[in-house]
């Protein structure tokens, strides 16, 4: 949690006001407040209260990214509420909340210290282990909320969704790639439609802590009750994307993909496994190319060779939609 960020700086006055409401800060208290860098949807700071460190994150409701990506701040409410039902489920899989308010702030328990999975992945540290663990605590936060009407009506984020993981990764890379519009469309649309299990939506290496009793899970703003088979196509298609990032450690990359889409499918108890597998293997294209082409695009890929690589690939994936991860896999690693 401890992204590298700026100096100390003071706090928005409703930020400030929101902690000594909750009796998180004195009401005289002015705590040391340092920015959090690392994400485009969120401010996030670091304070320091007397009663001890803290983290405090409020949406914005236009993301810091090039093109104009805009999403309602309520996603924040989700997010606090997918990380208190995750930790019922799986305990200690994301920070616990401490606070919140309706306005779009709520205050978490401050991890730092622990080292960021995409940091690991950065310097070609790849545990087949760790991923296996990402794996079987996906799995398990999914089985728990599959069929539940309760959760099913509390993360009724349809709108949201679409607003901040449909349209801008598969809409938006229609846009780009007209020949493959229909395709990435009908993604979009299939996605849409399947309401099986309780979504976090961004498992990212960029949103996962290495922490001391397995994965820490952040970031959960699009929380949403979709298809699982998102969450296990969209964290997938990262440990792809490092191939080109760390091209030497791009087979032990490929030995987490394997560890963690196995560990999760083992444990798919909800549904035919092979329909949500199909669903991820055809899904996985249409991200790949996404992260080039779409709204956000993957940062550390730079090159032009590297971008033409991801579009190859992907675009073939997507003229004959594959059924199996292993089949992605495997037309990776050709290309």
């Amino acid at each position: 949690m401890d992204r590298a960020g700026a100096s100390s700086a003071s706090l928005p006055d409703a930020v400030l006001d929101f902690l000594r409401r909750a009796g998180l800060a004195a009401p005289r208290e002015a705590p040391r407040a340092v920015p959090l860098a690392g994400g485009v949807s969120s401010d996030i700071w670091r304070v320091e209260l007397a009663r001890g460190t803290l983290c405090v994150k409020r949406a914005l409701p236009r993301l810091k990214v090039a093109q104009l990506w805009e999403a309602p701040v309520e996603r924040n409410r989700y997010e606090r509420r997918w990380m208190e039902t995750a930790n019922r489920i799986v305990p200690g899989v994301a920070p616990r909340v401490l606070a919140a308010d309706d306005a779009g702030c709520f205050a978490m328990e401050y991890l730092g210290g622990l080292p960021l999975w995409k940091a690991e992945l950065a310097a070609g540290r790849a545990d087949a282990g760790f991923a296996r663990a990402v794996g079987e605590r996906l799995a398990r936060i999914h089985a728990a909320t599959a069929g539940d009407a309760r959760i099913a009506a509390e993360f009724a984020t349809d709108a949201s969704f679409y607003a901040i993981r449909l349209e801008p990764y598969l809409v938006a890379t229609a846009r780009a790639h007209p020949d493959r519009a229909a395709q990435l469309l009908a993604l979009a649309e299939r996605t849409a439609r399947h309401h099986v299990a309780l979504v976090h939506g961004d498992v990212s290496p960029k949103n996962i802590l290495v922490g001391p009793g397995g994965p820490v899970l952040l970031d959960a703003e699009c929380a949403w009750y979709g298809d699982p088979a998102f969450d296990l196509a969209f964290c997938l298609n990262h440990l792809l994307l490092k191939c080109l990032w760390v091209p030497a450690a791009a087979q032990a990359f490929l030995g987490c993909f394997d560890s963690l889409f196995l560990a999760y499918i083992e444990k798919c108890s909800w549904e035919d496994a092979s329909r949500l597998e199909a669903r991820a293997a055809s899904l996985l294209p249409g991200l790949l190319l996404a992260r080039v082409d779409g709204k956000s695009p993957v940062e550390y890929l730079t090159e032009d060779a590297q971008k033409e690589r991801v579009r190859r690939a992907a675009r073939a994936l997507l003229a004959g939609p594959p059924s199996r991860l292993q089949e992605v896999r495997d037309a990776w690693q050709r290309s």
